[in-house]
């Protein structure tokens, strides 16, 4: 058995927009276990950690891709959580959808919920709404975790339903 641990952040269009219940509820729903959470407002230090330090961002997708979303993360607090279960990372991506929420199925979070391609941002200047950032692989998330959470905050419980999904 494979338990892991996998860093979630609701963005803050999802909080402003009010989807913070339907999106937690789908990781519960699956079987996945909260085992921290915290509301956060990080300021741009922060945000080039996780996303430069740690995600390649700007090599990736580029310096304005980079800037635009630095901005848009400090437009409102966000909701950071870890989430424990078998095999969580690739879950957890694999409920949340591809990151361009154009490319995204119907039945992903960001399929159902948002629909801005990498094309249209980039034209606009506007950064990809897609409501939700998941940890790509076990070691990203071990290190983004770190980067949010100290261990004091994260639980280590059971739950009714751990026989039927551990």
């Amino acid at each position: 058995m494979n338990l892991q641990k996998t860093l979630i952040v609701l963005k803050p269009d999802a909080v402003v927009r009010g989807l913070l219940g339907e999106i937690i509820t789908r990781f519960e729903k699956v079987g996945l276990k909260l085992v921290g959470a915290k509301m956060l407002n990080p300021d741009e230090t922060f945000y080039y950690h996780h996303y430069e330090t740690i995600g390649k961002m700007i090599s990736r997708r580029g310096q304005q891709a980079f800037d635009v979303t630095l901005k848009m993360m400090q437009y409102s607090p966000v909701l950071a959580m870890v989430w424990e279960g078998v095999e969580a990372v690739s879950l957890v991506r694999k409920m949340v959808g591809a990151t361009e929420p154009k490319s995204a199925n119907p039945g992903t979070i960001r399929g159902d919920y948002s629909h801005i391609s990498f094309a249209y941002a980039d034209a606009t200047g506007r950064p990809i709404n897609n409501l939700i950032h998941a940890s790509g692989d076990p070691e990203e998330a071990a290190l983004e975790v770190a980067h949010r959470f100290h261990q004091h905050e994260l639980y280590a419980y059971d739950t009714v339903h751990s026989p039927f999904v551990n």
